[in-house]
């Protein structure tokens, strides 16, 4: 039960038959309405670092402003978007696009909400005059206030262990008045996410997106049965994992390769 017509209406979108369209993104994204999309998770094209069986080419500063345009316009307030990506190397330098699509996100109406890290522990190396990249950003973009956080937890070193607040003075310690506190058992994780790249074999796609990566957002961003979006879909990982955790997807392809291959898996 995967809907891929060009009309349908939201009241069609459920868990069970996700939304999946083929085409430019910036197309499609057209016949979504305003304010409807409570998560986005997607991550762009880097630069042109892939080429995408050519679909690439096309890609630059004017599309992905046009883009976060039109995912303020569709994400709900309170709504979230999760925008992975890194930067090309040119001439001996860093792009730095990530940093520039952050802050048009911003000029668009968006707050960054947290600038977050995707580590990948298992980046082969390379030679080079520079530190190894096993890192891309993660940016969180909201609009007003994130409606929800749900926040993956991890548990304490210090748990059970009873603490004194106090205020250093001159080298000392001084009880400050406010008592003791008890340390919890589980605390809030970090934003730096150790995750490898997707291992998952069988699937012919150049940058296949973790699908644990994409739950992990899913789970902290939005909740059960809410609405998740991404315009990149690739090989499907966001709509796997939307399906696992009983959200609504929609997802967003150009390349005809690429989209049985999204199609297939969410299936």
């Amino acid at each position: 039960n995967i809907m891929t017509d060009k009309k349908t209406s939201k009241k069609q979108w459920t868990v069970e038959n996700p939304w999946l369209m083929q085409g430019d993104c910036l197309d499609r994204l057209t016949g979504i309405g305003a304010d409807v999309v409570d998560l986005v998770v997607t991550s762009p094209p880097y630069d042109n670092i892939r080429a995408y069986n050519g679909n690439n080419k096309e890609w630059g500063e004017h599309k992905w402003k046009e883009l976060l345009v039109e995912l303020f316009r569709v994400t709900k307030v309170g709504g979230v978007v999760v925008w992975v990506v890194s930067d090309a190397t040119i001439k001996g330098s860093e792009s730095a696009s990530s940093f520039k699509q952050a802050l048009f996100a911003i000029d668009c109406g968006f707050r960054l909400h947290d600038t977050m890290i995707w580590n990948k522990p298992s980046t082969p190396p390379t030679q080079h005059n520079r530190y190894q990249q096993k890192f891309e950003y993660m940016f969180i973009f909201s609009k007003g206030k994130p409606k929800s956080f749900n926040p993956l937890r991890e548990k304490s070193k210090t748990a059970g262990r009873i603490r004194k607040s106090h205020r250093s003075m001159e080298g000392n310690h001084e009880l400050n008045g406010e008592g003791a506190y008890k340390t919890a058992d589980t605390k809030i994780i970090g934003n730096v996410w150790n995750l490898n790249t997707c291992s998952e074999r069988g699937i012919k796609h150049p940058a296949k997106f973790p699908v644990e990566l994409a739950e992990k957002h899913i789970r902290t961003w939005c909740d059960t049965g809410d609405t998740v979006l991404d315009p990149f879909m690739g090989s499907g990982s966001t709509g796997v994992a939307c399906k696992k955790l009983g959200r609504v997807f929609l997802g967003i392809e150009l390349d005809d390769e690429y989209f049985d291959i999204a199609q297939n898996r969410i299936k």
